[in-house]
């Protein structure tokens, strides 16, 4: 995998990683028994179908543009869940497959705005390949692009929770740093040594047990882009 450091901005990256990540997870999905649903998943109090219905449901709001206020809070998450309870697993995954599919062309003719939540949905499905012990969490097909909306929405994020904090990311495979955040002067880049998956955790805010990587010049809980 190699890039430039800053990728110019491309507004079908994010409807291109949901096609992706749709037809490598929907067959794993439709080929799992109903008692796999079930297993918990490391977002807190959700299962795997948790997941997959907030999946659905903010892929929904994106294609019908419904954006009330509030929207995307754990509160609506929550109501949004609730509201599929009485769905079959096989709606479930309806949704989202159709979510998956449909909501590209809104979030390129949105220019960045809605990227974050292709990325967020990336993000979901390796928390249930985790959650079944399936490979490939954080990681695949779809990395490469994953890579580039989490530099995006990193420019943004950073600054409310840690702000000048820039992080330049020596990702395996790479042969130019991936810049995360930006930089104010008020101090001096961070440091991020090791492979892309494992920079993904640390910023979505997964486990990192069992990984290896370097990093200096600001915390782990400073790169927590999102829960």
């Amino acid at each position: 995998m190699t890039t430039t450091t800053e990728e110019a901005y491309e507004p079908e990256r994010a409807g291109r990683l949901l096609l992706t990540e749709r037809d490598l997870l929907i067959p794993l999905l439709r080929a799992a028994p109903d008692d796999a649903y079930a297993i918990r998943t490391c977002c807190p109090g959700w299962t795997v179908r948790h997941v997959l219905a907030h999946c659905g449901s903010a892929l929904t709001r994106v294609v019908e543009s419904r954006f009330e206020e509030g929207v995307y809070s754990p509160e609506s998450n929550e109501r949004d869940i609730a509201e599929r309870a009485d769905w079959s697993h096989s709606r479930v995954v309806d949704e989202l497959e159709r979510g998956m599919t449909e909501a590209g062309p809104v979030m390129a003719g949105a220019k960045g705005l809605l990227d974050g939540v292709a990325l967020g949905e990336w993000v979901h499905a390796g928390d249930v390949r985790e959650a079944w012990g399936e490979p490939g969490a954080y990681g695949g097909d779809g990395l490469a692009d994953a890579l580039v909306l989490l530099a995006a929405h990193s420019r943004s994020r950073f600054g409310a929770a840690a702000p000048g904090l820039a992080v330049h990311a020596d990702v395996d495979g790479r042969d130019e740093p991936l810049i995360l955040g930006a930089t104010d002067g008020r101090r001096p880049p961070a440091r991020y040594i090791g492979d892309a998956p494992t920079l993904i955790r640390l910023c979505a805010g997964r486990s990192v047990a069992g990984t290896r990587y370097e990093l200096a010049g600001a915390t782990e809980k400073e790169l927590v882009l999102f829960g």
